[in-house]
């Protein structure tokens, strides 16, 4: 019988039988990998572990510690589920079902309308296929075959109209789908899984189609892993963002305005204390702070290419008989502050940052608190770079990312480099340098990261941070981007040590929080609402034990708003337990309580949210205090 060669991760090469399935390469490499397998890969072609291996190729096996592994078992979940309602529900039309960041869903039309107690029924019967444990088999069928197959099912026909042929066909038992694939071998492996709720949605994301109804679930290898997802989830409902933002009086969306923000004083406080830290960061790298309009003629957008590329997000407005767009980006103003006078090799990396306020036209199915919005602000910078200094810019702004992300106390990321998408401008040899310039700077820094191929900017490749929140949950928030392309569109130059003017800078792009607004919602979240004590709105609050202290507390309130400490004071009628527990719930970070012994000593009497830490000088407290804020100590 002739073999095959099967190229490894590592290099290796392993010889199989021609006609040999993946699984039977994955058990060949080890048992224990084949026992946990879920999907394989040869060359480029993602593949089941029941395919036959034909050829020679590189080839690898995917796990769920794996991305592609989570993904295959994700999307076979949501065939799990499509089956088990339509056991249920007979006259059910489904249309699709993929993959989310951390689950899966299905998009069905049906006469009923599914509601939360539906949802138990639908996993007991999914529990019913997963014990039936059906062989998943693949088809390959042609066109005519596919439409006969889902012939009645207008979703399932657009699909196959639009699909080249071959079009595969994935069976589990009585239930088929039209799907790329691949999936997991049986439906046996699908054993931890949990529906989670149900929403509306469009046919296509279109607001002029029919709207269906969506069930989302989760899926696990493990039972344990479901069960630290589900707990994860109330800890998450607990501090949900919207719900504590409310709670703590730090913003508000109106109906007025759908994915606008309306800050409230408390929640400014925190805002500006982020940008006053960026800024102060910048300034001591060398970023000099710019402000460009928010709205600029729509020309200046063909010319740097978002018209072409972005235009469906943006939003336009006539002035004087011309056609203008409030900006979505900041860059192209960046560059037409770069252009107004020559610039020499000498003041070259030149480094503008700016909080850009920005709009973007997003659905209003995604548009959610303050994590997807449709305005925010960008702590956004543009450097511009001789070809030579790229690499030294690129690697400095690295650090730069990292110092920035501790002192918020995010110390734990995944980072990747996104690729170049199917809608870009520049050349293939521009993305391909741009490419290798932030792969090596993160490989020069030791750096591990993943590739998300084709999920780049439009102008340029981009390095991803993908930090981990104090419940463990992957948010993207900086990134640092390198354009070749930009500097080209709006022709701009530098002299260099040639004397010529004719030199092109190369432009780097950062965000390091990313959108303010966004970076908000996740510090809400990550802290559960009790803010470290230098980004804290309300610091310390002052409680009275009764009116006859209020002018004791009058007199030393002073002392803190001289010292730049945020103070206030609780004179109400309530008992000092009501206005302790009213100032804990609050996320007051100190409360001091005056009474007849404070005044005639002098002294505060200082609690925590959770201990009481005794008298002490209001002149002590209050150094403690400053220091505590200028060391940004996470804790205090």
């Amino acid at each position: 019988m002739s073999s095959i060669t099967l190229t490894l991760p590592d290099g290796k090469e392993l010889k199989v039988p021609k006609g040999a399935t993946a699984f039977d390469a994955a058990q060949a490499i080890g048992k224990r990998l084949a026992q946990d397998a879920i999907a394989a890969k040869l060359d480029d072609d993602l593949i089941d572990l029941s395919r036959p291996l034909e050829q020679d190729g590189r080839f690898s096996v995917f796990t769920w510690s794996s991305q592609e592994g989570k993904e295959v078992m994700r999307h076979s979940a949501a065939h799990l589920l499509a089956q088990a309602v339509l056991r249920i529900h007979k006259d059910v039309k489904l249309t699709i079902g993929p993959t989310t960041e951390d689950g899966f869903y299905y998009d069905m039309e049906s006469q009923h309308s599914f509601t939360p107690e539906d949802l138990p029924k639908i996993e007991e019967e999914m529990a019913k296929i997963v014990e039936e444990n059906f062989v998943v088999k693949r088809h390959v069928v042609s066109k005519p075959q596919a439409r006969e197959l889902f012939n009645g099912n207008e979703y399932k026909l657009e699909l196959i109209d639009e699909s080249e042929e071959p079009i595969t066909v994935y069976e589990q038992g009585e239930f088929k789908d039209l799907c790329r694939g691949p999936h997991t071998s049986t439906t046996g492996r699908l054993k931890a899984f949990k529906l989670t709720k149900i929403s509306g949605a469009y046919w296509r994301a279109d607001a002029r189609n029919k709207q269906l109804q969506r069930i989302y679930g989760v899926i696990f290898p493990e039972k344990k892993m479901l069960e630290s997802y589900l707990f994860m989830l109330q800890e998450a409902e607990k501090r949900d963002h919207r719900k504590l933002g409310r709670e703590l009086d730090l913003f508000n969306i109106h109906e007025e305005g759908p994915g606008f923000i309306f800050w409230h004083p408390k929640g400014m406080i925190i805002i500006n204390e982020i940008k006053d830290f960026i800024r102060g960061q910048n300034r001591k790298r060398g970023f000099n702070e710019i402000q460009t309009p928010a709205i600029l003629n729509e020309m200046l957008w063909k010319k740097s290419g978002h018209y072409d590329n972005f235009r469906e997000n943006m939003y336009f407005v006539d002035i004087d008989g011309q056609r203008f767009a409030i900006k979505p980006m900041n860059c192209p103003g960046a560059c037409l502050t770069y252009k107004t006078k020559k610039r020499s090799y000498r003041e070259l990396p030149l480094r503008f940052s700016e909080f850009g306020h920005v709009h973007r036209h997003e659905l209003a199915g995604v548009v959610s608190g303050l994590v997807r919005v449709r305005a925010f602000t960008q702590d956004d910078s543009h450097s511009y770079c001789t070809p030579e200094g790229l690499n030294q810019e690129v690697l400095d702004i690295i650090d730069y990312c990292q110092e920035v992300y501790r002192v918020f106390g995010f110390t734990e990321y995944e980072i990747f480099v996104a690729t170049k998408p199917e809608k870009s401008v520049g050349t293939d040899e521009q993305w391909e340098k741009a490419t290798e310039v932030l792969k090596g700077a993160l490989q020069a820094r030791e750096i591990k990261f993943g590739v998300k191929e084709g999920e780049g900017a439009f102008y340029g490749p981009k390095i991803e941070y993908n930090i981990k929140d104090s419940l463990g949950r992957n948010w993207q928030i900086g990134t640092i981007q390198v354009d070749f392309s930009m500097p080209d569109r709006f022709d701009l130059r530098y002299v260099g040590t040639d004397g010529s003017d004719e030199h092109r800078p190369v432009m780097v792009h950062k965000a390091i929080v990313g959108s303010i607004e966004r970076f908000m919602g996740i510090l809400i979240e990550h802290y559960a609402g009790k803010f470290p004590l230098w980004l804290s709105p309300e610091q310390v609050r002052i409680l009275t034990v009764s009116d006859k202290f209020l002018d004791y507390a009058e007199k030393i309130k002073p002392l803190f708003d001289d010292a730049g400490v945020r103070a206030s004071i609780d004179d109400r009628r309530e008992s000092l337990p009501y206005k302790v527990r009213d100032a804990q719930l609050a996320k007051v970070n100190y409360i001091l309580v005056v009474g007849e012994r404070e005044v005639q000593d002098g002294t505060v009497t200082v609690r925590t949210e959770s201990k009481v830490v005794g008298a002490m000088k209001v002149s002590d407290f209050i150094e403690k205090v400053k220091k505590e804020i200028d060391s940004k100590d996470l804790h205090a």
